[in-house]
């Protein structure tokens, strides 16, 4: 019965969604991390999905704001609001409710202010403890990866804001590197490219629809185009083109080959035992990014390793948090450190 009360949840955090896993519930919460506010009341409207639906619709006193980014809080009050209203569904209407534990994930490249200010936000957001957990472990985790054995686990998890590459061995990480390329980069690249090659003027969802409808990371066999519409550049007015799957191959090309060549180098730092590991146990691909068509090909083609999408690769993080919110103990020591009271000079 107290289980209804005193909730255990792990949270991805991420830049682009949220996801919250409710022990013995589930997944409770998948929605965009994505808040709009009325700039006259300071008042939230909407969170979530309802709230991503107004990206680029909305008329000058109310904002759509992503309060990530790059896996870093940029917006403090409005990360804390979010969670609050995320949270405040896993109550099912109950009069009383308690968050006793919560583990978050986040990329492996915050600083101590950086991860202070993800626990803040938690805290401030309704949870009584706040641990922290790197996403890549996490990720790898997910994945049903040996992250405990003396062997070589290469996971590269590309969400919205970074993407993250970490070798993992004895239940740590031994070599990682964490880019600013990633699904949102790969938006921008494509409004870039639309506004540079056909002076069309289109917004984030318009890119991000022809990466997933068409998108693709090496040639493909089968033919592929979707309609976008935006405003023409020249005269002002709506415009579509046709867009092929080679458009937006080369407008993604570069961030990709940052990606790429982030691999190699985490291959090139590893340990030589764990580098001879990697032949046998491969690469692992998981979040948003993971998705699109070809790109474990085209890893594999360029580091010579064979390389696979987890399953459900968009999950693979909060499956991570299930297992250690599930056996907290167990796992403990996949949890980073309290983090220490910051030291003021004065």
């Amino acid at each position: 019965m107290f289980n209804n009360f005193f909730k255990e949840v792990g949270i991805d955090l991420g830049t682009a969604n949220t996801l919250v896993y409710q022990k013995n519930r589930g997944l409770a919460v998948n929605e965009p991390t994505v808040a709009a506010i009325n700039n006259k009341t300071n008042e939230i409207l909407a969170v979530g999905e309802d709230a991503k639906k107004m990206l680029g619709r909305t008329p000058a006193h109310i904002s759509v704001i992503r309060p990530l980014v790059n896996g870093v809080i940029s917006d403090y009050d409005t990360t804390q609001e979010l969670l609050r209203q995320f949270l405040k569904r896993l109550n099912r209407g109950s009069a009383f409710s308690s968050i006793r534990r919560a583990v978050l994930a986040v990329s492996d490249d915050l600083t101590e202010v950086e991860r202070k200010s993800v626990e803040d936000a938690a805290v401030a957001a309704g949870s009584a403890k706040v641990y922290l957990v790197s996403s890549p472990l996490t990720a790898a985790l997910g994945a049903g990866l040996p992250v405990e054995s003396p062997t070589a686990s290469l996971i590269v998890d590309i969400g919205g804001g970074t993407t993250d590459i970490a070798v993992i061995s004895l239940g740590g990480i031994v070599v990682s590197k964490t880019l600013k390329a990633a699904g949102d980069r790969f938006n921008d690249d494509i409004i870039r490219f639309m506004r540079d090659e056909f002076h069309l003027a289109i917004g984030e969802s318009t890119a991000e629809s022809a990466k997933i409808i068409v998108g693709s990371a090496i040639p493909l066999d089968e033919r592929l185009d979707t309609p976008v519409r935006g405003r023409d550049f020249s005269s002002g007015l709506p415009k579509e083109i046709i867009v092929k799957n080679s458009h937006i191959r080369v407008a993604i090309s570069k961030s990709l080959r940052s990606i790429v060549d982030a691999i190699r180098e985490v291959i090139e730092t590893a340990p030589p035992e764990l580098v001879g590991d990697m032949l046998k146990q491969g690469i692992s691909l998981s979040g948003g990014g993971a998705l699109l068509r070809g790109l474990d090909q085209l890893v594999e083609k360029e580091t010579g390793v064979s390389t696979k999408v987890v399953d459900e690769p968009l999950a693979a993080v909060v499956r991570g948090l299930q297992r250690i919110v599930d056996d907290f103990e167990g796992h403990r020591g996949f949890l980073d450190s309290p983090l220490k009271p910051l030291e003021i000079s004065l």
